[in-house]
């Protein structure tokens, strides 16, 4: 069974900063890539940037250079730090872990978690 949780996301006020979590846990030999989502009110989840296993990390145009993905594959973690934040970006943030267990290679979703941007 493999678990994938988020975590750090709150209520932050114009141009500040949060830094968001994502760990995945269980059974499975690797982590081939970790994506993270937004999904902003009556909107559909959007992709907004990710990290594949060996690689550099990927953004959507519009929060390249506000928003920095890292990892810790040691501990199965990757991190979304988010600064300079607007309130457009009030939004639940999912993690999206694709990963390998045998044979199988599945993408796997964490809850969300909210955040908030506004004074």
């Amino acid at each position: 069974q493999v678990q994938v949780v988020e975590s750090g996301g709150g209520l932050v006020q114009p141009g500040g900063s949060l830094r968001l979590s994502c760990v995945a846990s269980g059974s499975f030999s690797s982590i081939s890539r970790m994506d993270w989502y937004q999904q902003r009110p009556g909107k559909q989840r959007e992709w907004i940037a990710g990290i594949a296993s060996g690689a550099g990390a990927v953004y959507l145009d519009s929060v390249k250079g506000r928003f920095t993905v890292s990892e810790d594959t040691a501990k199965n973690t990757v991190f979304l730090q988010m600064n300079n934040l607007k309130p457009e970006d009030t939004a639940v943030y999912y993690c999206n872990a694709l990963i390998k267990a045998g044979f199988f290679e599945d993408h796997h979703w964490g809850q969300g978690t909210q955040v908030t941007v506004s004074s």
